[in-house]
């Protein structure tokens, strides 16, 4: 039997990623069965459980993979420009979806939360580092700790996604990002 390329299998789970965070973000992780997932990715059950264990292994990492997106992307251009391009864009934000049913998951499950907690520690670890440069370098206040201020932010986030995601009105938020940058921000 061929040998498939490294490449191939990246791709593969690729592929079932996106097309399980679609099938996630319309019908929450209880709606997104494995038939619906099947659908969406376009591919067989066996296929796409040959790369992951089961149904929750699969939205674990798609889980963890949209927050070190969502970190990566904060990292260069700041958490507060993150929420508003989320606010000018929300089509390009397709894991606002899975990042509630993370929240729900957390909450009710104890097994997810376990594994979640542990994998996310390297996450805020990193979070933390890339805060403490901008405040070494003169962007971020520096009469709070560090782990308030990403707390702080996070509060602010999980807040903006949920009005996104449930289609609450975001009339005067670009108002409110600019209060909560000049906040977190150090005086001149």
């Amino acid at each position: 039997m061929p040998k498939v390329s490294d490449d191939r299998l990246a791709a593969r789970r690729r592929e079932i990623l996106d097309g399980a965070r679609h099938c996630f973000a319309e019908f929450g992780y209880d709606g997104a069965t494995v038939r619906r997932i099947e659908e969406y990715t376009g591919l067989s059950r066996g296929a796409i459980f040959h790369h992951y264990k089961d149904k929750e292994a699969l939205f674990l990492a798609l889980a963890h993979e949209d927050a070190e997106r969502m970190a990566d992307v904060a990292a260069e251009e700041g958490l507060v420009q993150v929420m508003r391009d989320m606010l000018e864009h929300p089509e390009e934000y397709d894991w606002l979806g899975t990042r509630l049913e993370i929240a729900r998951k957390l909450r009710t499950d104890s097994n997810f939360r376990a594994e979640w907690l542990a994998r996310s520690a390297e996450l805020e670890k990193a979070t933390l580092r890339r805060l403490e440069k901008g405040r070494q370098a003169g962007r971020l206040r520096d009469d709070v700790p560090t782990d308030v201020l990403l707390k702080y932010l996070d509060l602010v986030l999980d807040g903006l996604i949920t009005r996104l995601a449930t289609g609450q009105p975001t009339d005067d938020l670009h108002a409110v990002l600019d209060l909560v940058e000049e906040s977190v921000r150090a005086k001149d």
